[in-house]
């Protein structure tokens, strides 16, 4: 007796589509730097220190004219706007080639109320990094452990 394997699957290309979507991470936008719009967000870093929070934000290819950086009460917005033209054509209207980009992001995050330094808020881009440092107020400074006497 030899034993034989019977494939009952009428359509094993759509069975197999299936299982190829639904095992992949397409769905797990916790996971992935994407969009429910499939364009990318920039990634960030924040760091809270006893006197500021430290906030880094990678996005190359801008320039820091891009960038609008906006306090509103606690909420900090950071939102970026990018178009860039190549023309690779000759001086008249016949296009052989011309390419444009354009790209725009905003990310909000809400910081601790009444801790932020407004006036005193540093930003900065370099090397494709946007860099801000958000000051805290200095009643809302962690201060260290205190000894206290016993009576």
């Amino acid at each position: 007796m030899s034993l034989m394997k019977r494939n009952n699957d009428y359509f094993p290309t759509l069975s197999g589509m299936f299982d190829d979507l639904f095992n992949r991470d397409m769905f797990n936008w916790g996971q992935s730097n994407f969009s429910s719009t499939n364009t990318t967000i920039p990634a960030v870093n924040i760091k809270e220190t006893p006197e500021n929070f430290e906030v880094e934000m990678a996005a190359p290819g801008m320039r820091k004219e891009n960038f609008k950086v906006q306090l509103e009460g606690n909420t900090l917005t950071i939102s970026a706007e990018h178009q860039q033209q190549t023309n690779n054509a000759g001086n008249d209207e016949k296009y052989t080639r011309r390419e444009f980009s354009y790209q725009a992001f905003q990310r909000t995050f809400v910081l601790p109320k009444d801790v932020v330094d407004e006036e005193n808020i540093q930003a900065r881009y370099e090397n494709g990094v946007l860099k801000l440092v958000v000051p805290k107020r200095e009643e809302a400074k962690k201060r260290g452990p205190r000894l206290i006497n016993i009576s």
